[in-house]
């Protein structure tokens, strides 16, 4: 491909919303421009990158054993209302009507429609077990679309679902699609991890996620030498070590004017936070909730929320802590509450840290006052302890004890353990060896090709811009002729570009009249792994630069081997 008949629009500027590394380096060197909030048009020089990441994936899917379709962007309501997701998904699920005033939403995922085929065309256990992907389009509509095309609304991903007829068949099938992302992003050129994932909004029993690893990823992970990893939402904490033995005291209520944070109290008290019991309020699918941690400690509430088993868990609001506690916000505490509470139809749950808790402290239920010397059995008694909490730095691994290291990741893919969580509630069945109608076992996994190309650029990048592993690259290799008026530097710029072509070589001849500042800039910017440069200085000496994007300095190569040397480069 010649640049001159190429549309690479680079920009020397650093667009002025662009708040990611990625999303300014897609910008500047001609990738995307942004439409709207969180919409991209993806020019020629990113479709390539994302072309690559697509062919990558449906190359292992394939080997996997599953088999491609194609799935519809706007799907009718009443799939999603089967489901309930309609209801509960979200505002992130973009709702519209038709002409007729028929309810659609565009896609953001794809479990109810494939789970509407498969029941229409698959009947009988020997048609199983089947594995459907796609490559779509999804839209989401994100309350704050940020990182580029890493948290766009509209982007591009393969979606794969997978129909057993039991538990072990499912997860054989899970451990298969497992390894298969693990060659795929091993074949893109990426480092990245595999950890234990909250199933989210999807559901399922479990699920993993595909991290790749970069300082600058949003996604905080938790990892041991002993191999087990999972993100800051699933990672599992161990009950805390107990404090020094001491006898039980009196309950005592002590005045806090004007105090009601653990921090203020604790500096008033002179009290350390680990002593505070910290009562947080929920409403759990319509249902409120009192949770208690240590109070130096967070909630986890995704951990809360798989607890309680609940669809939708949100933040109680002022009246509903006031309604339950019967106190003014920020002093309730668990002794008493369920005496006091206005209403007492809630569940009282403890994290793991508050059962050694001697001699705490909360708050006393009435404004202003806090009550220490509080201890669990005596004085309250929370309907069960759970891991319910945010694991931190200095935490022991769950599974062997030492402790967790943490880092961040961007996440690429996604795997989930659906079970019977869509067939039950579409009623998708086929008939068993008895003849007996009984719901397929299912699974999910899906991998954010958009996000891919941004994560890429996120862990492999310098102060001069992209550099693409070579699997993903747009052009394996740039060829730059310094002064294209010249006719030798041109001829044997034309000659080494038309036989790498020839070989099956991506390359891209930058035949720009520009000076050449401009085109060894450009070449940094876009990344491109192989850049051969043609000039006056050397030519005459027979010799071209070989220089490869992460090497300090070129290599002068004779121009007869020139075409070898990039192909050894490129094995």
């Amino acid at each position: 491909m010649r640049r001159t008949h190429y549309l690479l629009p680079t920009l020397k500027e650093v667009p002025a919303d662009a708040d990611t590394v990625s999303a300014k380096l897609m910008l500047r060197a001609g990738l995307i421009r942004k439409v709207a909030s969180g919409i991209y048009e993806w020019l020629p020089f990113g479709l390539r990158v994302l072309r690559k990441v697509e062919r990558i994936v449906r190359e292992e899917m394939d080997a996997a054993g599953a088999l491609e379709v194609w799935l519809p962007v706007v799907q009718p309501k009443e799939l999603w209302e089967e489901t309930g997701r309609w209801t509960y998904y979200g505002k992130e699920l973009l709702r519209l009507k038709d002409r007729k005033d028929t309810e659609f939403c565009l896609a953001p995922t794809a479990e109810e429609v494939i789970t509407d085929l498969v029941r229409r065309e698959v009947r009988s256990y020997r048609e199983l077990p089947v594995m459907l992907y796609q490559f779509g389009t999804k839209f989401r509509d994100e309350i704050r679309p940020r990182f580029g095309v890493m948290r766009a609304r509209e982007f591009y991903m393969k979606d794969a679902y997978s129909f057993h007829a039991d538990e072990q068949d499912a997860e054989k099938y899970y451990k298969r699609v497992y390894e298969a992302y693990t060659k795929i992003f091993t074949r893109c050129g990426l480092q990245f991890r595999g950890v234990e994932a909250d199933t989210g909004t999807i559901g399922g029993s479990f699920s993993h996620e595909f991290m790749v690893l970069a300082e600058t990823g949003e996604e905080l992970m938790v990892s041991c030498d002993c191999g087990y990893a999972a993100n800051v939402e699933r990672a599992e904490c161990r009950a805390l070590n107990p404090g020094s033995p001491e006898p039980p005291l009196p309950p005592e209520d002590v005045s806090t004017p004007g105090s009601w944070s653990v921090e203020d109290v604790a500096k008033l008290l002179k009290l350390s936070p680990e002593k505070f019991i910290k009562t947080q309020f929920y409403v759990a699918d319509q249902e409120p909730v009192v949770a208690l941690v240590r109070g130096d400690r967070e909630i986890n509430e995704p951990k809360l929320q798989r607890v309680l088993g609940c669809k939708v868990l949100e933040r109680a609001n002022d009246e509903t802590y006031r309604k339950v506690a019967g106190c003014e916000v920020g002093y309730a505490g668990p002794v008493g509450l369920k005496e006091r509470a206005r209403n007492p139809k809630f569940r009282l749950v403890a994290d793991l840290s508050v059962k050694d808790i001697v001699n705490g402290v909360s708050g006393s239920n009435r404004k202003d006052y806090h009550t220490v010397h509080i201890n669990v059995g005596r004085d309250y008694q929370p309907d069960g302890f759970y891991d319910i909490r945010v694991i931190r730095e200095g935490d022991s691994c769950p599974r062997c004890g030492e402790t967790v290291r943490f880092s961040r990741g961007i996440e690429v893919g996604h795997t989930f353990k659906l079970g019977l969580k869509y067939s039950q509630s579409m009623n998708a069945r086929y008939l068993d060896e008895k003849g007996e109608r009984v719901p397929f076992v299912m699974g999910c996994y899906g991998i954010g090709v958009s996000r891919v190309v941004a994560a890429a650029i996120e862990q492999r990048h310098d102060d001069n811009g992209i550099s693409w592993p070579l699997a993903l690259a747009p052009f394996q290799v740039i060829v730059l002729p310094l002064n294209v008026t010249e006719p030798n530097v041109m001829g044997t710029a034309e000659k080494i570009y038309q036989e790498l072509k020839d070989k099956g070589v991506d390359v891209l001849l930058d035949d720009r009249d520009e000076r050449a500042g401009v085109k060894f800039k450009d070449a940094d910017l876009t990344g491109i792994p192989v850049r051969v440069t043609v000039g006056e200085k050397k030519l005459p000496a027979g010799l071209v630069e070989i220089k490869g994007r992460d090497e300090a300095k070129p290599t002068d190569v004779p121009v007869s081997e020139a075409v070898g040397d990039v192909l050894r480069r490129l094995k």
